[in-house]
């Protein structure tokens, strides 16, 4: 059986929240319940003390199916078609260790 899971980003994560909404629109869930949850980290002061750092951080949650209608139809999970950076991407748990290796320091795999 192939399983498949999300390739998060966090490198390119915007923090817009597109992926929060689609996904409580997709699933129709309560307030306070989330599939997916955008967390952010920061600011803090960088060492060089002129600039800060700000980030965003995507984490699916217990909620999170993969949108297991939406993919038995062909179509991608709603957090992937929705997010504006490209920040995500679904495939087969082989296709994205591969293409994890690629990615920076700041990339995750989800597996539901």
């Amino acid at each position: 059986m192939t399983q498949y899971g999300l390739l998060i980003d966090n490198q390119y994560c915007t923090g817009c929240h597109s992926c929060e909404v689609a996904c409580k629109n997709e699933r129709d869930l309560p307030h306070g319940q989330w599939g997916i949850k955008v967390l952010e980290l920061g600011p803090w002061k960088l060492e060089d003390g002129k600039h800060w750092e700000y980030r965003y951080v995507p984490v699916p949650t217990s909620s999170c199916d993969l949108c297991e209608a939406r993919v038995a139809e062909g179509k991608r999970p709603s957090c992937v078609h929705h997010c504006l950076a490209s920040a995500m991407e679904f495939g087969t748990l082989e296709e994205l260790a591969a293409k994890m290796s690629e990615k920076g320091k700041m990339a995750s795999i989800f597996i539901p």
